[in-house]
């Protein structure tokens, strides 16, 4: 594992990506020019790496002013291949359970998510490499420590985590209001993936049409929905209480 840290300057970054860091996210100024500044922008892009332009501004309380117009994010954890941790859990003969994220953003849900997710024996988290919360320090601490336990996964899009899931023989159950079953009405003793959505947006519609089963938590009061941390804690729990 990595020690959770920023880099600073052009150079230093793309040196960085050359040595295969784990890089969650890259700040760039906004307005910036330059041979060095397109090639870091080409390498960034090249390694599908989560970018933002931002202002000179934020770059200095970054950084205290050392920058050069760039500011990296390392991830404190190395994150784990998909497909090899898949058939890992395939092959150790237990009946896996996968949690997909689809661009959850909070750090602090993220944090709650991974900590739920270690309590209840999960076997790896899958989230996109894009717009999604990144692993930092209140990561860390909100999951008390659970980030360095459970296995997570980056992947280009969440819809090939979906499809990978299912052709590895996992059914996909997409957490959503858009249904009339209860997650009561759902099987979870079979191998499965849960998906959880987004705090605004829930889960894209492309992804629920191609998921195996839908669930919802049954509300009694006025408030529409649940922050999605405890969503994903009573779905996890009751396909553990199926399980046991």
């Amino acid at each position: 594992m990595e020690d959770q840290t920023q880099i600073f300057g052009i150079r230093a970054i793309i040196e960085a990506i050359n040595a295969n860091k784990t890089i969650d996210k890259v700040f760039l100024q906004k307005g910036l020019s330059g041979d060095l500044f397109s090639e870091l922008e080409s390498l960034v892009n090249k390694k599908s790496i989560n970018k933002s332009y931002v202002p000179v501004e934020k770059l200095n309380r970054l950084s205290k002013g050392n920058h050069q117009g760039a500011v990296a994010q390392i991830s404190p954890i190395a994150f784990y291949d998909m497909e090899t941790l898949v058939t890992n859990v395939l092959e150790s003969g237990k009946t896996p359970l996968f949690l997909l994220l689809d661009q959850l953003s909070d750090v602090r849900n993220f944090g709650a998510i991974i900590r739920t997710a270690e309590c209840t024996g999960v076997d790896g988290i899958i989230v996109q490499k894009k717009g999604g919360a990144p692993v930092n320090g209140d990561t860390i601490k909100t999951s008390a420590g659970a980030v360095f336990k459970v296995p997570i996964c980056k992947v280009d899009h969440i819809k090939d985590a979906v499809f990978f899931m299912q052709a590895s023989g996992i059914k996909v159950i997409s957490a959503t209001e858009k249904t009339n079953d209860t997650l009561y009405d759902v099987s979870f003793t079979e191998p499965c993936a849960i998906v959880m959505g987004s705090e605004g947006r829930g889960i894209n519609p492309s992804i629920i049409k191609v998921s195996d089963a839908k669930a919802k938590l049954p509300l009694l009061g006025e408030i529409e929905s649940l922050n999605v941390s405890v969503a994903c804690g009573a779905f996890l729990y009751e396909a553990l209480r199926q399980r046991r």
